[in-house]
C-alpha cells in the first residue's frame, strides 16, 4: 500500500442511543501517511463515529472497510488486531499502576513461566518515550502525575500497539507548549512512516498547522471534506457552528471595565500554600477580568486552589471586599462569594453518574430546602431556567451528565456555580475540550459577569481565549507572579508566549 491510499473507510455510518440519532449516514476516510482533522461542535458525533472505528460502539448501520475489506469491528481487539490504536479524550488509565503498567495493561510482556515481565515493559516503555521526546520515568505511580502525564501515557499506550492507524482526540488539551511541540514533531514522524492519524481537535491553530485534510462534523451529518489548504478558517467556523462568530475571540473594551476607582473586590497578600505558591500578592477589582498565564507547574491551579480553600494557606491573607476572609474550607469560601470551575470537569466538577438536573442543584439545594426537605418542584423550576440560560442541550434533565458532550459538561458546571450568585468567579481553563461555538458563549457569558461586577479570574492554557477576554493578564514562574501587564501592553498571543516563556518581560 503506497501514500495516499485508503487505509480506513467508514460508509453510511448511523448510530442512536436510545432513540435519539448520533450518526446519521455519515462517510469518512483515512489515506495511508495523512493527518486528518475531524472537527465539530460538541455533540456533533466525532468521539461517536471514532468509537465505532474502535470497537467500543457498534454501528446501527454502514460498512468498514480495512485495506479496502470489510471488517467487523465487534470489540476494541477486533480494532487493535486491525492496526487501529485511539487515545481516548476520557482517560483510559488506572491511577495505582505505573506508567508502563498502563502502557501494556491487557498486552504485557512475558517471561518464563507466563509470568509478567515489569523490566522489559519498562525498556521498552523508555524507547517509546524516548521516541516521543518525553522525560518521564515509566516506573513512576500514575495516580503522582499531573493531567499532562496522564496524556502522555495514553498517546505512548497506543504507539505501544503498533498502530497503522492512530485516533487522537484533543491530545494538546493537558500539554504545555514544549510538549504540543514535541507532539507535532512526533507526528510529523509518525506520517513518514506511513501511520495515517486522525486528530480530533478543537483548536483551529492546529487543524492548520499540520493537517493534510479535514472533515466536519454538524448534528451527527458530514457537512464537508476537503484539503486543510483549499478550507478558509470562516468555512471552518461556519461549519462548526451553522453561523457566522464575528469578534467573540478578540478582545473589545467593556462599557463596565473596572477603573483604577472601582472598589477592590479581592485581594491576596504575600500568599503561601503547598509548594508552588509562593509569596502571591495581587488585587481584582469590581468588574474586571485577571488573565493568569504561565507554563505547566507554575501554579497556576495551585493559586486558584488555594484561593478556594481546598490547599490549605501556610501563610499569607485573603480578603473580599476589605474584610478578611476564613480558607480553611471550600465552604467558607463559597460563603464568602467565591465559586471555582476546576480543571478537570469530569473528576472535579461533576458528578459523572448523577443527572444533570442533580448536578445543577448540588450547590444550590439551600435554594429549594423546605424545612427538613428539598422542594423539587422548585428544583426541576431553577435547574430548567439554568439549562435554558446556558444553552445546555439535552434531552432530558433527568440523563446522567456523563452522557452528555465535554461542552454542554463545562456549561453544566459553570450554571451550577453561577447559580449561586458569586461575587468572585474563579475559573481554570474554562474553554479546554469545546468547540468554537461554546468558547464563545463562555467567553460571552464571562464578559457579562464582569459587566455586572462581578470579579473574574481566568487560568487558561489557551491563549487566544486568555488574551479576547483579559483586561490584565498575570505571569506566574515558579510559584510566584514575576509580571502584571495591562492587555493593551500585550500586542498578540506570539508576545505573551514569549513572556511566558522568559523570552522577554
Amino acid at each position: 500500500m503506497t501514500a495516499g491510499e485508503n487505509l480506513i473507510e467508514m460508509r453510511a455510518i448511523s448510530k442512536s442511543f436510545s432513540g435519539t440519532p448520533v450518526l446519521r449516514n455519515v462517510d469518512f476516510s483515512v489515506l495511508k501517511g495523512e493527518i486528518h482533522a475531524l472537527v465539530g461542535g460538541n455533540g456533533a458525533g466525532k468521539s461517536t463515529l471514532m468509537k465505532i472505528l474502535q470497537g467500543v460502539y457498534q454501528p446501527d448501520e454502514g460498512e468498514i472497510l480495512v485495506g479496502g475489506r470489510a471488517v467487523n469491528m465487534g470489540s476494541i481487539q477486533d480494532a487493535r488486531a486491525a492496526g487501529i490504536g485511539m487515545v481516548f479524550q476520557e482517560f483510559s488509565l488506572v491511577a495505582t499502576l505505573t506508567v508502563a503498567q498502563n502502557i501494556f495493561l491487557g498486552v504485557e510482556p512475558l517471561q518464563g513461566m507466563r509470568l509478567i515481565d515489569d523490566r522489559e515493559a519498562v525498556r521498552r516503555a523508555v524507547t517509546i518515550f524516548a521516541d516521543m521526546g518525553v522525560d518521564l520515568d515509566p516506573r513512576t505511580e500514575l495516580s503522582h502525575l499531573g493531567t499532562a502525564y496522564w496524556q502522555l501515557t495514553e498517546i505512548a499506550k497506543a504507539l505501544a500497539q503498533e498502530a497503522k492507524v492512530l485516533i487522537m482526540d484533543e491530545p494538546t488539551a493537558s500539554l504545555a507548549q514544549q510538549e504540543t511541540e514535541a507532539l507535532f514533531a512526533l507526528l510529523a514522524r509518525l506520517k513518514e512512516r506511513g501511520i495515517a492519524i486522525v486528530y480530533i481537535s478543537h483548536r483551529m491553530d492546529e487543524v492548520y498547522r499540520i493537517g493534510d485534510r479535514i472533515t466536519i462534523l454538524r448534528d451527527g451529518t458530514r457537512f464537508l471534506t476537503a484539503a486543510v489548504s483549499d478550507t478558509t478558517p470562516e468555512q471552518i467556523v461556519e461549519g462548526i457552528v451553522g453561523r457566522k462568530i464575528e469578534g467573540q475571540l478578540t478582545y473589545r473594551e467593556r462599557p463596565g471595565i473596572a477603573q483604577e476607582s472601582s472598589p477592590v473586590l479581592l485581594e491576596a497578600r504575600d500568599l503561601v500554600a503547598g509548594t508552588r505558591v509562593r509569596d502571591v500578592s495581587f488585587a481584582l477589582r469590581a468588574g474586571e477580568i485577571v488573565g493568569i498565564a504561565g507554563l505547566m507547574g507554575s501554579g497556576r491551579t495551585e493559586l486558584l486552589r488555594a484561593l478556594f480553600g481546598i490547599d490549605r494557606l501556610r501563610r499569607g491573607e485573603v480578603q473580599v471586599r476589605g474584610k478578611k476572609i476564613d480558607l480553611s474550607k471550600p465552604k467558607k469560601a463559597i460563603a464568602a462569594g467565591l465559586a471555582l470551575i476546576p480543571e478537570d470537569r469530569r473528576a472535579q466538577g461533576l458528578v459523572l453518574d448523577h443527572s444533570v438536573i442533580d448536578n445543577l442543584l448540588l450547590p444550590l439545594l439551600d435554594q429549594i430546602e423546605r424545612g427538613p426537605f428539598l422542594d423539587m418542584r422548585a428544583g426541576n423550576t431553577l435547574a430548567a431556567a439554568l439549562i435554558a440560560k446556558f444553552a445546555i442541550k439535552t434531552s432530558r434533565p433527568q440523563r446522567a451528565v456523563r452522557l452528555l458532550s465535554g461542552g454542554n459538561q463545562q456549561k453544566v458546571v459553570l450554571a451550577k456555580w453561577l447559580g449561586t450568585n458569586p461575587d468572585v468567579l474563579l475559573l481554570d481553563e474554562p474553554t479546554a475540550g469545546v468547540d468554537i461555538g461554546t468558547k464563545s458563549e463562555i467567553l460571552e457569558q464571562i464578559r457579562e459577569l464582569a459587566n455586572a461586577g462581578k470579579g473574574v479570574i481566568v487560568v487558561s492554557s489557551e491563549y487566544p481565549e486568555l488574551l479576547a477576554v483579559s483586561d490584565r493578564v498575570l505571569i506566574m514562574r515558579a510559584g510566584a507572579i514575576v509580571a502584571d501587564l495591562k492587555r493593551s501592553e500585550i500586542a498578540d498571543e506570539e508576545s505573551l508566549q514569549l513572556i511566558v516563556q522568559g523570552v522577554t518581560e
